[in-house]
């Protein structure tokens, strides 16, 4: 390990080096990509830099121990000093090997967020709106924007289906792990005898991708236009700016009608389509792979129920990990690293696991 972070500490120093040259900041495309790399590398770097001041600390220190044996109180503090430095040491290499973790590719991109009434009717898309308000709460909690692509509601206010796009620093890193079936146990605001009832909603976080990543061959999609319309389906536009996008081979069909502008629901809905069929993509590519991925954490399948919401006694549970919190008011207003931090921690010690399996 050491010796991959001294080749990784060499080309940091490379890099920072190639940064301050000229044509280097002349040349945008190459400028950026090195600017993203020396990014990538400078926590580890740091990580790595305090690491080894510590252990040169505590070689210097265990020099001075064995030059101390008649010195009783002088050698005491050495002694504390080295449990400090040899416990500080252990923590740091404990950092670096999570930091050495295979990168997820997706991590740094935005994501599109889907939500869907299940099973449940009218109260499953009542809870599919409570949702949606706990990741937007959580969005503005950590300075991401959002804007959604497309909405469809009930006559309740409930949701049925809603896609929104979050663009910020790390969202699919920290979102990642929640997809899958929502399950929520309350009383609904339709029931009269006080029962509870049992409800759920999907939740699926696409990342979003590039156009040259997933290439959509104009001939295979069919463009629609129509008015756009709100709850009740009254006309809220006088234009036919609303755009449904129909992408023949696979069947997709994705609409936009939250922008004034036909061209800018154009681009969401492109926007929203491409991150579906990546999806499709990926879950092809890993298929094989499905038994390693449900070990970890979970597999991001939207069938796979994940987290249960109990009202009555404030609880949350998160099957895959056996975590339970009676937490749920404040979650549900968007605290949520109380549930995500412990599923990234898991998938990570996961990983390490697997890797020593490995070696």
């Amino acid at each position: 390990m050491l010796e991959q972070l001294a080749d990784i500490q060499a080309r940091f120093d490379e890099i920072t080096n190639q940064l301050s040259q000229p044509e280097i900041i002349s040349d945008t495309k190459k400028y950026t990509q090195l600017t993203q790399e020396h990014s990538e590398l400078q926590q580890l770097v740091e990580v790595y830099q305090r690491h080894q001041q510590l252990v040169q600390e505590f070689s210097e220190n265990q020099s001075i121990l064995e030059d101390t044996e008649e010195d009783v109180e002088l050698k005491e503090m050495a002694e504390l000093e080295q449990e400090q430095l040899s416990a500080e040491i252990e923590k740091l290499e404990g950092k670096l090997k999570v930091l050495l973790l295979p990168k997820d590719p997706n991590d740094s991109k935005n994501i599109i967020l889907e939500i869907r009434a299940g099973t449940g009717g009218d109260e499953a898309a009542l809870f599919a709106r409570d949702l949606l308000r706990m990741y937007l709460k959580y969005a503005e909690l950590k300075g991401w924007r959002t804007s959604i692509v497309t909405e469809h509601t009930n006559d309740l206010g409930g949701l049925k289906e809603i896609s929104v796009s979050i663009e910020g620093n790390g969202v699919y890193s920290m979102l990642k792990f929640e997809s899958g079936v929502h399950r929520v146990q309350r009383v609904p605001k339709t029931e009269t005898q006080g029962r509870i009832h049992t409800s759920a909603a999907t939740v699926a976080i696409l990342p979003e991708v590039e156009n040259v990543e997933i290439n959509i061959n104009p001939n295979d999609i069919r463009i629609d236009v129509f008015r756009s319309s709100g709850p009740g389906g009254q006309s809220v536009n006088t234009t036919d700016s609303a755009v449904r996008i129909t992408h023949i081979p696979t069947g997709l069909v994705v609409s936009c009608q939250n922008e004034k502008s036909q061209h800018k629901n154009k681009a969401q809905a492109l926007k929203v389509l491409r991150a579906r069929l990546h999806e499709q993509e990926v879950e092809n590519q890993q298929n094989s792979a499905s038994a390693q991925r449900k070990q970890m954490v979970g597999s991001g399948d939207r069938s796979e129920r994940i987290r249960t919401y109990n009202f009555p006694q404030g609880r949350l549970t998160d099957h895959r990990i056996n975590l339970t919190l009676y937490r749920l008011e404040e979650i549900l207003l968007g605290t949520l690293d109380s549930v995500i931090e412990p599923l990234r921690s898991h998938y990570q010690a996961e990983l390490l696991k697997s890797g020593n399996a490995q070696s």
